[in-house]
């Protein structure tokens, strides 16, 4: 599994390195890697079946409990087939498709690392590294959907989807440090086996509720769903991967993935159940008064989580069975529409469907593909779709919370899908046309491939839907952990359920009739949903941006003021105020150091050293005042020698040294001192300084009584030389123990050097 990664990525930026000769055929080489890792992880699949589990584990820092952890198993198996298969044929897709823009190489390589950020995601089992992979889909669903960066809109777009899902991104991060922390682990298995102890946890609803964040702005769940609209400035390559099998689904995946740990209370299934209902239906009633292909079926696609949501808050070994089959139905059908909304778009150049009249009526190919897809999305037999939505049905019957009112909403959503998919169907075939179209068949005509294949599967699976039970059955049986028995059946006899089938078929169609060619009905319908639905949640996502950003103008304007005074008396007061804080909540110490004036020497140069910084703060001459800091410090240095502190005290006069040339060199480029405070600011100024001073030797002495059991010096002194192989231990902490922070200080000097350097080097420009 870790081979595969990397194979994706060395993949990804080999795709610059492609000579352009044949660099038009790079999607289909793509397309077949996609192909391979298929059948690749398809191989697994009897394995998967018999119970055994697939794992692989690379420490990275096991004491954090910090791995990289993969593991193929039931669940993780429908995920990995659906992104390749899906993904094999985007990318045949996209070869036409893309063909005509400029820059096809960085989409592809944006496109290939966000298939492998999803098979990262779905197959790790360490779940801080499935948040890295969680968080790079996101990332890179903005590269992609702002790939058209010259529309503004695109631009807008991606950052509302990477705003929306980066924000639930680190609720679910939070979430998982909270598990983290009950567990003592982020492996899977360890959360699992400790399911019960972190539901019986005090913080489980909190840590429920950030998971959640998660799982709705990722799944575009109501009110988190409208950035899912703006997506669709995408390119249709984009559309039809994302928001089929992948991105979308990523929040699906995590709810099954967090089953067994988090589901099957009261508290998920009084939660998840509504918020899904709402979506379902606001998704399916305002897709029928669109009239742009693309946001039409990014309106069902909405409608289509929405259900998913719905029967994972159910929680019915049924309605389980039932998500992972609708998982594979929406798939199929959605990706299929999606891409023929790119041929559409391709062949018109417009995205309006009530401009296409006619489109499909020359076009045999064209129109049995897109009846196939969109009578599966209507739920019409002998379609796939047909066969999800008795099972949808059936689950809703089962739900133990207002089962009635979730079978009316359910009944209610597929109505209006199945008027949504008749008015598609019939405004692409009826009605003037209005293109000549002859031209553009021809040179769009693979574009029908893929959608091709998917109508293929999506009819096929309808008539033979028992094919998928092998797939199916190892990820429901990871949902309740025991052997899981699927039959799928295309005709289960005249029951209850076929009844609500049929009846959802004629309301539907009474509504198609209703409402086509009936422009006032729609403007009606239109004008309703305005005042129905008043709030706009791209404006208000804008207006709420817009109010943030000036109120932090604003904050900034007050906190960053640009007076380094103000700046440096705030630092030292807050500071002061948490040290004496610090101090006061562990008094009762007692100060066990014996003071004494002997050497008499050393206390002559502690005068020394007091009588200088006295001297360079009244000072009102600028070289008496650096002369009498060089003192301060050279004397410092002294009492460091003594102490033998070689090291310390080489370096402060090495440092000391430097401050008094450098002083003294920009010091004749300046003016002579000036009067700058007034009496009372001195005043002011010198009590913080005091009092800051006497807290800090407070502290200096409180840190001399501290007994740290075991003591960090003992530690370095005892692994300096056997770990580091140094005999001096202060170089050993500076290069080894704290290598990093010391990397850190390099990098500070090395770029104040290069900016010392840059601008003493900079010409003088004559005028």
């Amino acid at each position: 599994m870790i081979l595969v990664l990397i194979l994706y990525l060395l993949l990804a930026f080999a795709l610059f390195l492609i000579p352009k000769k044949v660099s038009k055929y790079t999607p289909v080489f793509i397309a077949l890697v996609q192909l391979l890792v298929f059948g690749l992880f398809l191989s697994f699949l009897p394995d998967i079946q018999n119970g055994k589990t697939i794992s692989s584990l690379v420490e990275w820092m096991p004491r954090l409990g910090l791995n990289l952890e993969f593991t193929l198993d039931g669940l993780s198996m429908v995920s990995v087939l659906l992104i390749t298969f899906i993904g094999f044929l985007v990318f045949i897709y996209a070869n036409t498709y893309m063909s005509s823009y400029q820059g096809t190489t960085r989409f592809y390589f944006y496109l290939l690392l966000f298939s492998a950020s999803m098979l990262g995601l779905v197959l790790s089992s360490n779940f801080i590294q499935m948040f890295i992979f969680w968080e790079l889909t996101s990332i890179l669903s903005f590269l992609l959907i702002s790939f058209f960066n010259e529309n503004e809109q695109a631009r807008k777009a991606a950052f509302q989807s990477l705003f929306v899902t980066g924000l639930g991104g680190l609720c679910l991060l939070v979430a998982i440090i909270l598990i983290g922390s009950i567990v003592g682990s982020y492996s899977l298995t360890d959360w699992i086996d400790k399911a019960e102890l972190i539901k019986n946890d005090g913080k489980y609803l909190p840590i429920l509720l950030l998971v959640l964040a998660g799982v709705f702005t990722k799944s575009a769940q109501f009110p988190f769903h409208f950035w899912l609209l703006g997506a669709m400035q995408a390119p249709t390559p984009v559309s039809a991967y994302l928001h089929s099998a992948t991105m979308v689904k990523a929040g699906i995946f995590l709810l099954a993935r967090l089953y067994p740990i988090l589901g099957g209370t009261q508290e998920w299934i009084n939660i998840i159940t509504p918020v899904g209902a709402i979506t379902m239906l606001i998704g399916a009633y305002l897709a029928i008064t669109q009239i742009d292909i693309k946001q039409i079926f990014a309106y069902t696609t909405i409608s289509a989580l929405g259900i998913l949501v719905v029967l994972f808050g159910i929680s019915t070994e049924l309605s389980i069975k039932a998500a992972f089959v609708f998982l594979f139905v929406h798939a199929f059908y959605k990706a299929s529409l999606f891409m023929l909304a790119g041929y559409f778009v391709k062949l018109t150049g417009s995205r309006i469907i009530n401009s296409y009249g006619g489109i499909l009526r020359k076009n045999l190919l064209g129109l049995i593909i897109v009846a196939v897809a969109l009578l599966s999305m209507a739920g019409i037999p002998p379609m796939f779709g047909f066969i999800g939505k008795e099972l949808i049905y059936e689950a809703k019957f089962e739900a133990p919370w207002l089962s009635s009112l979730l079978l009316i909403l359910g009944i209610l959503t597929n109505v209006l899908m199945v008027a949504v998919s008749l008015l598609v169907l019939f405004k692409l075939y009826l009605g003037e046309a209005k293109f000549d179209l002859g031209v553009a068949t021809k040179k769009y005509k693979l574009l029908l491939v893929s959608p091709g294949i998917l109508a293929v599967l999506s009819l096929g699976l309808g008539l033979f839907p028992d094919t998928l039970s092998g797939i199916i059955e190892p990820a429901l049986s990871y949902i309740y952990s025991g052997e899981a028995v699927i039959k799928l059946k295309l005709w289960h006899g005249f029951n209850t359920i076929l009844l609500l089938s049929a009846l959802t078929m004629l309301l539907g169609i009474f509504l198609f009739a209703l409402t086509y060619k009936n422009k006032r009905l729609i403007k009606g319908w239109q004008r309703m949903n305005v005042r129905l639905f008043s709030i706009n949640f791209n404006r208000s996502f804008s207006k709420g941006l817009s109010s943030f950003i000036k109120i932090s103008a604003k904050n900034t304007h007050f906190i960053q003021h640009g007076y380094i005074r103000y700046y440096l008396t705030t630092i030292i007061v807050f500071s002061s105020l948490l040290l004496l804080f610090q101090l006061y909540i562990t008094r009762g110490w007692e100060i066990n150091t014996n003071f004494s004036l002997q050497p008499y020497y050393i206390s002559g140069v502690v005068c020394i050293i007091t009588f200088s910084s006295l001297i360079s703060v009244f000072s009102k001459d600028g070289l008496f005042t650096i002369t009498a800091m060089a003192v301060t410090g050279y004397g410092i240095s002294l009492i460091y020698l003594y102490y033998s502190a070689v090291d310390l005290a080489i370096t402060q006069i090495i440092v000391e040294t430097l401050m008094v040339v450098m002083f003294v060199l920009v010091l004749r480029k300046l003016p002579r001192f000036i009067v700058v405070s007034s009496r009372a600011t001195k005043i002011r100024d010198g009590i913080i300084a005091l009092t800051f001073g006497l807290i800090m030797a407070m502290l200096a002495l409180k840190a001399l009584n501290v007994d740290i059991h075991p003591s960090i010096a003992d530690f370095l002194v005892e692994n300096s030389y056997t770990k580091a192989h140094g005999k001096n231990v202060v170089n050993v902490i500076l290069v080894d123990f704290r290598a990093l922070d010391t990397l850190g200080e390099v990098t500070v000097l090395v770029i104040a050097a290069l900016g010392v350097f840059t601008l003493l080097n900079v010409k003088k420009v004559r005028k």
